[in-house]
């Protein structure tokens, strides 16, 4: 009978898949009130599981289907993605973008209505709208500004060791107000700050590009960090944490800084950690923030008995290396958190191709490596990806293309749309097999939703199914297409 039930299936999925759901309940005899049913659920209706599908040729593109997948309490011989609510991992930090100097620009410019639109679409958590949670900023200028800038810029030859100069004033133009509408739609959002290069008074070439901080200006830099926090305070800014250098092992951006670990090691324990701890700051405290070939990096710091209490945890890109060497500082040091804050993709996208490797590899693969959130670069550019820097990234694709008043949606945003709406700061990861092909994680919710996202990386159309409590539902996924499923726990 089995064998009956899984041929008309797959045929079903050939000719006809809206009729599968329909087929199924049919030959496997659905009952109307099935076990595993919440108590006091007495509406007469199976239970069903939403879903979500992007396929790569774009004929979906983060599209509901209709109808809803229906639960049953019956097996089938297809491929099994068991999702296990009980062996459960990290809490999840969220999901989203860099909010670069350019992005907020570009949003700035537009139209208060056609902004509004947008940020609501990007960071609203109800209707069709995605729910961004988790946002990167850069610290000054980073390359994708249309100018270089710090917060304490003088002229040539000057120090400031007190900061009597610092200001947020270049923020103000555009930063600090498309912020400020962002919270306001979503007060619950995570900001993390970044910093491409302090002012060029504390560097030994004294350029925005390359160098390294003098140890002289460790003190006052450690105060930058603390003035640069309490200003956002009182922007009504919160800054939930802040990574020490963006790509401490890459001096040729515009700008950067090149910091060695013993470098920042020093930096934390001997001037940062305590200027926070004097100042009465929690924000966190974040390794590293570069390529996933050097573990050893945060690892070093991390062994640190005295710079490690000051950590919280060790952020990576993946420029460089392999996803899972995120797990190898994990296990080095388990109490401490990762994070995944920068990835781009570049212009122009490969849809089929960007979308394929992004989910796969850092939507799924991160968390799957303990990462708590995962951030694309960069949240908007213009159709040409300005603006940037001289000698910035000439080639960055925003999630959004923004033409005046005009929006196109680019792969990140779909890559993020698949996580961010539905696994929302504090879902926990939990236990979901990988049959072959079907890449997956999967998250239990705050609101008790069961949340898995499933990328088909088989090379064929695929039918499969999910099971969970003795329940099951089946779906089925286009070539290279991914699809985010979530029903009641």
């Amino acid at each position: 009978m089995i064998k009956s039930i899984t041929r008309a299936i797959k045929y079903i999925y050939t000719i006809a898949p809206s009729f599968l759901l329909l087929a199924f309940c049919i030959l496997s005899s659905c009952s109307s009130r099935l076990p595993g049913q919440g108590p006091g659920d007495n509406t007469g209706q199976a239970m069903q599981a939403a879903a979500w599908v992007t396929n790569p040729d774009k004929s979906q593109l983060f599209s509901k289907q209709s109808p809803d997948l229906i639960i049953t309490n019956a097996s089938v011989a297809l491929p099994t993605i068991e999702v296990d609510m009980n062996q459960t991992y990290q809490v999840m930090d969220g999901f989203g973008y860099t909010l670069t100097g350019g992005s907020a620009q570009l949003l700035y410019e537009m139209k208060p209505a056609a902004r509004a639109a947008i940020l609501k679409e990007l960071f609203d958590t109800t209707g069709n709208n995605i729910g961004v949670s988790y946002l990167r900023v850069s610290i000054g200028a980073s390359d994708l500004d249309d100018h270089v800038f710090s917060y304490d810029d003088l002229a040539a030859g000057q120090t400031d060791q007190q900061l009597q100069h610092f200001t947020l004033n270049e923020d103000r133009k555009h930063l600090l107000p498309v912020l400020k509408e962002i919270l306001s739609i979503y007060p619950r959002l995570k900001i993390l700050g970044s910093p491409w290069s302090p002012p060029v008074w504390m560097k030994t070439n004294h350029e925005s590009m390359g160098g390294s901080l003098l140890p002289q200006w460790y003190n006052a830099y450690a105060q930058y960090f603390v003035k640069y926090i309490d200003s956002m305070k009182a922007e009504g800014i919160t800054i939930d944490a802040i990574t020490i250098q963006n790509e401490p092992l890459h001096g040729g951006n515009n700008p950067s800084m090149v910091m060695q670990a013993n470098e920042q090691a020093d930096f934390i324990k001997n001037h940062l950690g305590p200027a926070f701890k004097a100042a009465d700051i929690h924000t966190k405290i974040i390794l590293y923030d570069h390529n996933a070939d050097r573990p050893n990096y945060p690892i070093s710091i991390l062994n640190d008995a005295q710079a490690k209490p000051y950590i919280d945890g060790t952020a990576f890109h993946l420029y460089g290396g392999t996803i899972d060497a995120l797990t190898s500082v994990h296990n080095a040091h388990p109490e401490k958190k990762l994070y995944f804050t920068e990835q781009w993709i570049g212009a122009p996208a490969n849809f089929e191709g960007d979308f394929n490797w992004h989910v796969k590899t850092l939507l799924i693969g991160a968390p799957r490596n303990w990462a708590v959130n995962v951030l694309e670069w960069n949240l908007a550019a213009d159709a040409n990806q300005n603006p940037h820097t001289p000698g910035g990234c000439t080639k960055c694709l925003g999630a959004i293309t923004i033409d005046g008043n005009q929006i196109t949606r680019e792969p990140a945003y779909y890559i993020i749309a698949h996580a961010s709406k539905f696994v929302r700061p504090g879902s926990v990861r939990i236990q979901s097999t990988l049959p072959g092909g079907l890449v997956n994680v999967a998250y239990k919710t705050p609101a008790g939703k069961i949340v898995l996202i499933v990328l088909n990386d088989t090379g064929i159309k695929q039918a499969f199914q999910i099971k969970l409590n003795g329940r099951f539902l089946i779906a089925m996924l286009e070539k290279g297409a991914a699809g985010t499923y979530v029903w009641e726990g």
